[in-house]
């Protein structure tokens, strides 16, 4: 019985890091060229992101740039503020990095493949490829900030 116990008491411990290490991840990011925050937070045991904010100098007539180069016309209209950037990513505590992520590119209205790494605490660094090959891709580094 103390075995037992023993063993679920570890069990415990081991998740309870392992959801830590996972959870760094979330908060408040500036992007590259500190422009804009990004909002990292889990909903439904993955990782997404979204602008949160623009800086002052981004908007014009007191409006948020628009989603202009979206490739559905439909959302070419809505404000970048508000726009989910990250989807779909998940911890791999084997490479200690995000992966299965998708991350858009307002600028180009296109989206990769995606996987994310740190640093150190408060440098994330981002990679988008396509075609599944990794190494040919684009690299970004968020610096972890408040709102």
């Amino acid at each position: 019985m103390k075995k037992l116990i023993i063993l679920f008491f570890l069990a415990t411990y081991a998740l309870a890091g392992y959801a830590q290490e996972a959870d760094k991840i979330l908060g408040i990011w500036w992007n590259e060229e500190k422009t804009s925050k990004i909002q990292i937070e889990k909903k439904d045991g993955k990782f997404i992101g979204t602008i949160v904010y623009m800086i002052p100098e981004k908007y014009k007539n007191g409006e948020a740039p628009k989603d202009d180069k979206n490739p559905e016309e439909s959302l070419r209209e809505r404000p970048l503020v508000g726009v989910q950037i990250l989807d779909g990513f998940v911890y791999s505590s084997d490479n200690k990095e995000w992966k299965e992520g998708r991350i858009y590119d307002p600028k180009s209205g296109k989206t990769y493949d995606c996987y994310a790494w740190f640093e150190n605490d408060n440098l994330l660094k981002l990679k988008g490829f396509v075609a599944g090959i990794r190494w040919m891709g684009k690299s970004s580094e968020w610096y972890r900030t408040t709102l």
